[in-house]
C-alpha cells in the first residue's frame, strides 16, 4: 500500500514485523501491540527505530509509560465506519504531547483525509496510488473551519477573536 506523508507517495521505511517472525538487524520496525508490550524492554536497546500498531478497541493512555522509545504510532481503522482511532489521535497529540510521526492504517478511505490530518495524523497508508492528488485536494479544499483541531488552523471563533481583540 501506498504511504501518503505531507501530500506526497514516499516510501515506508518501516518493516512490518509479525509477532513471529526475527526482527530484520537495524531496519526500522512495525510490530504488533502485543509483541511491543511483551518485548518492551528487549525493544528499548534496539539500534533501529521502532514503531507499534495501536489497536483502536485498546485505551491508548496504555501507551504513555512507552511513548519515549517510539518512532512512530500506527493507529488502526478497522471499518470506515469506525472513527475512534480520531480520538485516539486527538489524545496523543493533545494530552499526551506525543509530537511523533502518527499513522492511520486499515480501511482508510480519501473522504477521510482531511479529518484525519486535522485530527493530527501525518502519515496514511492509502488503498491506492493516486490517493495522494485526492489528499492533496482534501487538505486544501476549505480553509475555514468551526472546530478547533491539532492541525493548528485557527477556527472561525478563534479567527474572529483576533480580529475584535484589542491591543492593550
Amino acid at each position: 500500500m501506498p504511504l501518503i506523508e505531507k501530500g506526497r507517495i514516499t516510501e515506508d521505511r518501516f518493516h512490518r514485523v509479525s509477532d513471529d517472525d526475527a526482527l530484520p538487524e537495524g531496519a526500522p520496525v512495525l510490530v504488533g501491540v502485543d509483541r511491543f508490550l511483551k518485548e518492551a524492554e528487549a525493544l528499548k536497546s534496539r539500534q533501529a527505530p521502532v514503531g507499534v500498531i495501536w489497536p483502536n478497541d485498546r485505551p491508548i493512555a496504555e501507551i504513555e509509560p512507552y511513548l519515549g522509545q517510539l518512532s512512530l504510532i500506527a493507529l488502526v481503522f478497522p471499518s470506515f465506519r469506525d472513527g475512534r482511532a480520531y480520538s485516539q489521535a486527538r489524545l496523543l497529540r493533545e494530552r499526551l504531547g506525543w509530537s511523533g510521526p502518527l499513522r492511520a492504517v486499515g480501511n482508510v478511505l480519501r473522504d477521510q483525509f482531511l479529518l484525519m490530518q486535522r485530527s493530527g495524523f501525518d502519515q496514511i497508508e492509502a488503498i491506492k496510488e493516486d490517493d495522494a492528488k485526492a489528499f492533496d485536494e482534501a487538505v486544501h479544499r476549505y480553509s475555514t473551519f468551526y472546530q478547533p483541531a491539532t492541525d493548528e488552523r485557527p477556527s472561525l471563533l478563534r479567527q474572529r477573536l483576533g480580529r475584535t481583540a484589542r491591543p492593550e
